[in-house]
């Protein structure tokens, strides 16, 4: 069996070279897989599942970008890889309705799952970052499905605004912030590793791809960190029959 795993690649309008590079990716590397995890952030921003009626009429060209990712996913689905899609810290709203056009299923953040023989916890990885007081508050109202019903209950040009005011706020906010607020904490990491009772993790979120090595009650373990995409550059975890999970740079 075959795994991949990818995360953030924050896909917008305004980056088409990303989106035309994760297209052609999913032709040539991830068809005939056995499965596909998609680690939170697969869009740069979403405002509810009901953008996909726009079409072409949502001049923002959100909507026909998702209808399109959706179809290729479907596609892949459809030859037998199982999707299973993540929340990110972007895209917290994306629904039942996508993961049904596209094929794929919901996965929980966190969620342990079994890989190359091993039981792995898999996450998106803001969860992680508890020195960023700020942030989590803003997780905590983000996540909370009251919150939610309430904002998809507005009309969708509100939400477009809404969705690029917090994109705003969120890059103000990180050009004012220490590098090591905003990377994992390394205690918090330990703690939920032990409460899974696992000895691998493998997350995104914080853009630092690499593989890490420490030690979660007393036995080695490893955290392995996805990277995001860029035009021309991208990032994936392989996980073939019992073997180790790869991190993987590649050219789009």
């Amino acid at each position: 069996m075959t795994t991949l795993l990818i995360s953030d690649l924050h896909l917008h309008p305004g980056a088409p070279d990303v989106t035309e590079g994760f297209l052609r990716w999913l032709e040539a590397r991830a068809d005939g897989v056995d499965a596909l995890y998609v680690l939170g952030d697969f869009f740069e921003a979403w405002i509810g599942d009901d953008l996909l009626d726009l079409g072409d009429a949502d001049p923002t060209g959100n909507a026909a970008l998702a209808q399109r990712v959706a179809k290729a996913l479907r596609r892949l689905a459809d030859g037998g890889t199982e999707i299973r899609l993540m929340h990110g810290n972007r895209d917290f709203l994306l629904g039942e309705r996508f993961a049904r056009d596209a094929g794929a299923s919901l996965l929980p953040d966190p969620a342990v799952v079994e890989l190359g023989g091993q039981r792995v916890l898999l996450m998106h990885g803001d969860s992680l970052c508890t020195r960023d007081e700020a942030y989590m508050a803003f997780r905590a109202q983000a996540r909370n499905p009251q919150w939610q019903q309430q904002i998809l209950a507005m009309p969708l040009q509100d939400r477009l605004a809404l969705a690029q005011s917090l994109r705003q706020q969120s890059g103000e906010a990180t050009s004012n912030k220490a590098d090591d607020i905003m990377d994992v904490t390394p205690e918090e990491v330990e703690k939920v590793m032990a409460e899974h009772g696992v000895t691998s993790l493998i997350h995104g979120h914080t853009h630092r791809p690499a593989v890490h090595r420490l030690e979660v009650d007393g036995q080695p373990a490893r955290r392995y960190v996805l990277g995001d995409w860029q035009p021309g550059q991208g990032w994936e975890i392989v996980v073939e029959d019992d073997g180790e999970p790869e991190l993987r740079e590649f050219s789009l």
